[in-house]
C-alpha cells in the first residue's frame, strides 16, 4: 500500500463505545476495534461520557474531553492497551529523609 493511500485510509470516519469495545469505521470501509479495557478511562467513564468525543485532524484520531482520552488509528491498528499510571508512594516530609533530622538550607543559602 502506498503511503498516500494509507494517510487517506487509516482515517477514522465514525466511532461508537460498547460496553465492551471502541469501535471505529474507516473511511475506506474497514471496521476495527479494541477491547474497552484498553482504554482505562473510558471503562471508567459513563455512558454520556463516552459518546462525547470528537474527532482529532481529519480523523486520525478521537478525543473524549469528559476524560481526557486520546486514541489514534495507529494505536488502535498496531498498539497496546494503556495502562493505569501507578499511584505515587507518600515520601513523606524533608525532615524525615535527612539524616538526624537536618533540613536542607534555604535555597538563598545554597550557592
Amino acid at each position: 500500500m502506498s503511503t498516500a493511500a494509507k494517510a487517506i485510509g487509516d482515517r477514522i470516519q465514525k466511532v461508537r463505545v460498547t460496553k465492551d469495545q471502541i469501535i471505529a469505521d474507516l473511511v475506506d470501509g474497514r471496521v476495527i476495534s479494541v477491547p474497552l479495557a484498553w482504554s482505562w478511562r473510558l471503562s471508567e467513564a459513563t455512558p454520556a461520557q463516552r459518546t462525547n468525543f470528537r474527532l482529532i485532524g481529519t480523523g486520525q484520531g478521537v478525543h473524549w474531553p469528559d476524560v481526557d482520552e486520546d486514541i489514534s488509528v495507529e494505536g488502535m491498528l498496531y498498539g497496546t492497551p494503556a495502562h493505569r499510571p501507578k499511584a505515587r508512594a507518600h515520601v513523606g516530609s524533608a525532615r524525615a529523609e535527612r539524616p538526624h533530622g537536618k533540613q536542607r538550607p534555604p535555597m538563598s543559602a545554597r550557592r
